[in-house]
Parts: C-alpha cells; structure tokens; sequence
C-alpha cells in the first residue's frame, strides 16, 4: 500500500511524463493524416488539446511536491524541447502550447513540503480524468490502426508506429490503475526491461526509417543499436535473479549509448545537419523516454 506522500509524488512524476509523450503522439499522427482525412486530424488535436489541460494542471500540482531526481532526469523536458517544439510547429502548423515547456522549465522540488491535505485528492481526481482520456486514445490509436491494417486510409504513419505507441498508452493506463488502487505500478524489473528495452529497439528502427537513405553512418549506427537491444530482450527473457546485476548493467551502458545518439540527432534535426523526414519534437521526444528508462534503471542499481 502506497502512503499519501508516494501516492501523490509518483501520479504526478507519472502524468508529468506519460501525459506529454501522449499529447506529442497526438501531434505525430495528427501530421501524418491526409487533408481526405480531415475527421482524424481534428480527433487528433482534440485529443492533445485534452492532453495540454492535464499538463496544465499537473505541472501547478507539482510545484515543490515532485522529486529533484525526476526534474533531474530530463525526462519530462529537455534543454531541446522548447526549440523542437516552436520549429515544429511552425514546420507543420499545429498548435503546441509552449507555455506549459515555460512552466515546467520553473518546476522545483521541495523535500520539507508538507503535502496539502487536499492534494490528495485533487491527484486522484487528476488520475481519473486521465484514466478516461487515456481509454479515448487507445480507442482512436486501434481505431486508426485497424484502417492502416486494412488499407482503408493512406497516411504517413507506420502501422507498427501506431502499435508502439498504443503500448506505450496502455502501459499509462494501467500504472494509473494501479495507483489509484495504492499499488506501486510495474515493479518487475524483467518486465520493465523486455517493454522498455523493445521500445529502445523500435525508436532506432523507426529513425532509421526516416532518415534520408544518404545518411549511411545513422542508419548503420541505428542498425548497430538495434542489435544491441534485440540481444538485451533476449538476455533478459532467459535470466534469472542471480543474473539481475549484469543484466541492468548492460542494459544501462546501452539505454546510455542510445540516449547521447538521440541527443546528437535531435540536435542535428534542430540545426538542419540531418537529411530526414523527422520533426524536432520526435527526437527530443525518443530521448525523454530514453532518459525516463535511466531513470528506472538507475532506481534498480541503487536497490541491487
């Protein structure tokens, strides 16, 4: 049973991460779709409009009451994300409130709060709202992929993009769940690793799928860590407790290899010295889910 203090700290470092990635998700599919199908453009930005007012709220709850290792982290921004923000939509025309990057660029951890009496409240209130917005993106995510499925839209999404990202969703779904239920989510470590090890893989596959086919270095340096986290989930699949150590240690040299990748290509998009067909937004966003697995990573070396 989680006491008050982790019940609220970890919903709100949850929501501070989850609820950003699925408005920015919102935002890929949204400039994906055709003007013929402008239904799910609109579904989309009402979605990440849903999203933008979770955010809102959540970055005012977690002022002073969030932990200095989350903000550390950089896992709910980066020192990229303003910038990749304001160039993609001024490349793609979709509206980004860039004022709750501003808001989280102030956030701070205030180790002697005394947590509000109601603040309890308000996050569960919070994790409900965001239950039920999570259950309408799952829904609108397999709504889309079924008609990529059976070719009954043209857009430039992959299918197996749309199935990634409707992981990820569930996986929120679910740790939001468990909160409410004063359970501690996903505390597995082999779980964790094979979800996130196999989300690593697939952010370098789909890098490599939008690189320019000149930029030979990147799509080999994408192949390389593919491999790598290809071998991972296997490692971890077959290992035992007395294998945990070596296991977490491989698998943070290689989270921490992809991350400074992410980072050099999410500068290089930024800086227009990468031929792609990616946004700013995705790569700071592939490099936040990298620096959250750290984060996860990093809690299990300290535990071992």
């Amino acid at each position: 049973m989680l006491s008050k203090k982790d019940f609220i700290q970890m919903s709100l470092e949850l929501n501070l991460f989850f609820g950003r990635i699925m408005k920015e998700h919102m935002i890929f599919m949204e400039t994906g779709f055709l003007v013929k199908n402008s239904n799910l453009i609109l579904e989309a930005d009402q979605l990440k409009r849903s999203f933008e007012e979770i955010l809102v709220e959540t970055v005012a709850l977690s002022n002073g009451v969030i932990s200095q290792e989350s903000i550390d982290s950089n896992e709910f921004i980066t020192s990229f994300t303003l910038e990749a923000e304001n160039i993609t939509e001024s490349l793609t025309g979709v509206c980004i409130d860039q004022d709750i990057t501003l808001a989280e660029l102030e956030l701070t951890s205030n180790p002697d709060s005394n947590y509000p009496s109601n603040l309890e409240k308000q996050v569960f209130d919070l994790n409900n709202r965001a239950i039920n917005l999570v259950i309408e993106v799952i829904k609108f995510k397999e709504n889309v992929l079924n008609k990529l499925l059976d070719c009954n839209i043209y857009a430039a999404l992959y299918p197996s993009l749309i199935e990634h990202i409707l992981g990820e969703a569930k996986l929120y779904l679910q740790m939001l769940k468990d909160l409410q239920n004063r359970i501690k989510p996903k505390d597995n470590i082999f779980e964790q690793e094979i979800f996130w090890d196999t989300i690593m893989e697939e952010h370098v596959l789909f890098i490599r799928g939008l690189l320019d086919p000149t930029e030979k270095e990147l799509i080999d340096a994408s192949n390389n860590f593919a491999n790598i986290f290809e071998d991972l989930i296997e490692k971890t699949k077959e290992a035992t407790e007395k294998d945990l150590p070596k296991i977490i240690k491989e698998t943070l040299e290689a989270t921490t290899e992809v991350r400074d990748f992410k980072a050099a290509a999410t500068k290089g998009i930024i800086d227009c010295k990468i031929k792609s067909i990616l946004t700013p937004l995705l790569g700071d966003h592939v490099l936040r889910e990298a620096n959250h697995y750290l984060r996860i990573l990093k809690s299990y070396i300290e535990d071992c």
